[in-house]
């Protein structure tokens, strides 16, 4: 038996069958095996119907300008032009009315999930400048071109494309009308469909979980998504270091995982500061600066961080820009 569809899902569907069979013959996809096969295992696995599926993938376009974005993102950059594009004076300050703007709810997430509202506010300001830009794309053509049309990560985007599809289902969400960003990623934190299912709450009680229009429930997914991500309030995230001799190197990687105890940090050459916590281990990064290497020991919570985004470069401007925007606030 099929699953019982939410009424604006089921109408959506069934207006395409009229709506958009004019548009097959130019369909991007219309051609893709993978694409069918894809429809075919919605429709066993999940209960979807498969003439309604086709219909609303003759209207995904494939777009060159994402394959183009993703096959050149900003992580590749070295730190020295990263770190401009997001820890700046109109993010800070734009942090600063964000916090402001939203206290209470800032300070229940803290109360409830243990995540200082400077993280918070930071993730929220380096994703989309606090919901100014959270994408033009429409997600499923993001979604269905990177699935489809980008083989270095098609299973990736395979799994969100399907995520998706559930998502709008049970959000009763049109499928259509979503926008995010070139990699499918949505509102104002940019969950990708996955996580919005895993960790977008209600925060307000309002009976949806809207991540596009309403801080409250933004706040506090993303409060959730470090909590469930074993976020340990209180600790560190990052320490600035100095090295000597050449021991050190073989502690940096790109594996942002915590891993290293502070006496091996010592015996390898990295200068700690005095007023760390001696039961938490760290791991060494190397960023890339106008003057040279720079060196910092992060911490479990970095590492969290990195589950957002993962890479070094984001955790860090995520972390810079929060101390920016505590330090601007008080």
């Amino acid at each position: 038996m099929k699953r019982h569809l939410p009424l604006r899902f089921t109408l959506f569907l069934a207006s395409l069958c009229l709506s958009f069979a004019s548009h097959s013959e130019n369909n991007d996809f219309s051609g893709n095996a993978e694409l069918q096969t894809f429809i075919q295992e919605m429709s066993e696995e999940h209960e979807f119907d498969r003439d309604r599926l086709q219909k609303l993938f003759d209207d995904a376009r494939q777009h060159q300008s994402i394959l183009d974005a993703i096959s050149r993102p900003a992580e590749s950059k070295p730190w020295h032009k990263y770190r401009p594009i997001f820890v700046t004076p109109e993010r800070t300050n734009g942090g600063v009315r964000f916090w402001r703007e939203n206290q209470d709810t800032l300070q229940r997430a803290e109360e409830k999930y243990g995540v200082p509202p400077q993280i918070i506010t930071a993730i929220i300001g380096v994703e989309t400048r606090y919901g100014r830009h959270a994408g033009r794309y429409r997600v499923l053509d993001a979604l269905a071109t990177l699935a489809f049309a980008y083989p270095p990560r098609s299973s990736f985007f395979r799994k969100e494309l399907k995520e998706y599809l559930l998502m709008t289902r049970e959000e009763d969400l049109d499928p259509l009308e979503q926008k995010g960003s070139y990699a499918g990623a949505m509102g104002m934190p940019q969950f990708i469909s996955s996580s919005f299912r895993n960790y977008a709450i209600d925060f307000d009680g309002d009976g949806k979980r809207d991540l596009w229009d309403n801080p409250d429930d933004v706040i506090g997914s993303v409060a959730n998504y470090f909590h469930e991500h074993r976020w340990k309030p209180g600790q560190p995230i990052a320490h600035k270091v100095k090295v000597h001799g050449k021991k050190y190197r073989s502690l940096i990687s790109d594996n942002l995982r915590a891993r290293y105890s502070q006496q091996e940090l010592l015996d390898n050459g990295v200068i700690l500061p005095r007023d760390i916590p001696r039961d938490i281990k760290g791991t060494l990064i190397e960023l890339e600066t106008e003057e040279g290497p720079e060196y910092w020991v992060t911490w479990h919570n970095f590492y969290v961080i990195s589950r957002y985004n993962h890479s070094a470069l984001y955790s860090m401007a995520v972390y810079q820009l929060s101390e920016l925007i505590a330090t601007a606030r008080n």
